[in-house]
């Protein structure tokens, strides 16, 4: 155990995982414990938020779960309200949660264009906008938004609603960096890269070709590294942001993907 966020209480949304495996909100949660830090574990699933609380237990760590819809306004402030009736404030507050639609723009329907929106943008803005009040009043806080390199390139899964939400979330996040800097608050986006998580399990298997192997190697391929990047890559990047090592850092895109997108295109 370490103590980098060590007293600081913290909100994860999409804190269980998709399927087998450890998935980025998951990691995070994981090592905010590890480091100190008291943890709320939000997930709309509750038996997996609960599978990562007893991960967290057996290591020692204090944390409790909630499940929440953060696409709901209501849910969003049922939950800071919950944290800080436990915990008795807010320091962290690390939004993981998304979902990812494959499909051009004629696949995708509008149905499936305002969930995307919904979960993967809009439950940022909710979130915040509950969790901020308490922070200002701190004087102090930090927010991690998860967004992707999808933000800023396009990758071979296409997802124009999917890009669109996780370049909206840097838009946002620089808008509260900005507005809440003067009240001791920071705000930073973390943009992964190809990781191997259950959520791309999940989410992209059949837009890859139906094979999980075959899509591994595909994925791995794309790499310059050769390998993909794992959960606890991106959960690295965030105890960093989240702890006071990274005091002056807010507004800030954080790009965690091995150098893919320094790589030039060539077809």
């Amino acid at each position: 155990m370490g103590d980098r966020v060590k007293d600081k209480v913290a909100i994860v949304t999409g804190a269980g995982s998709v399927g087998e495996g450890v998935g980025n909100g998951k990691a995070a949660a994981i090592l905010y414990a590890r480091e100190g830090a008291r943890i709320m574990l939000v997930d709309h699933n509750l038996d997996a938020a609960e599978e990562t609380r007893k991960l967290i237990d057996d290591e020692g760590g204090d944390c409790v779960t909630f499940q929440a819809d953060v696409s709901k306004s209501d849910d969003c402030k049922s939950l800071v309200e919950a944290c800080v009736e436990r915990f008795g404030r807010v320091d962290i507050l690390h939004n993981n949660v998304g979902i990812e639609i494959p499909g051009g723009i004629q696949e995708i329907s509008e149905e499936d264009w305002d969930r995307t929106m919904a979960v993967n943008l809009k439950s940022v803005f909710l979130t915040c906008k509950y969790a901020l009040p308490h922070m200002e009043r701190q004087g102090s806080g930090s927010i991690v938004n998860i967004s992707s390199i999808n933000a800023i390139t396009t990758l071979p899964a296409l997802s124009g609603p999917y890009g669109a939400s996780k370049a909206g979330m840097i838009a946002l996040t620089r808008e509260i960096a900005v507005e809440y800097a003067p009240k001791g608050v920071r705000a930073n986006a973390i943009l992964p890269g190809m990781m191997n998580t259950p959520f791309v399990v999940a989410a992209l298997t059949e837009s890859w070709g139906g094979d999980v192997g075959d899509m591994m190697k595909l994925r791995d391929a794309m790499c310059p590294t050769g390998k993909q990047g794992e959960s606890w890559d991106v959960a690295n990047a965030a105890l960093f942001l989240a702890s006071d090592e990274a005091k002056y850092v807010t507004g800030a895109t954080l790009v965690v993907d091995g150098a893919l997108t320094g790589m030039v295109k060539t077809s």
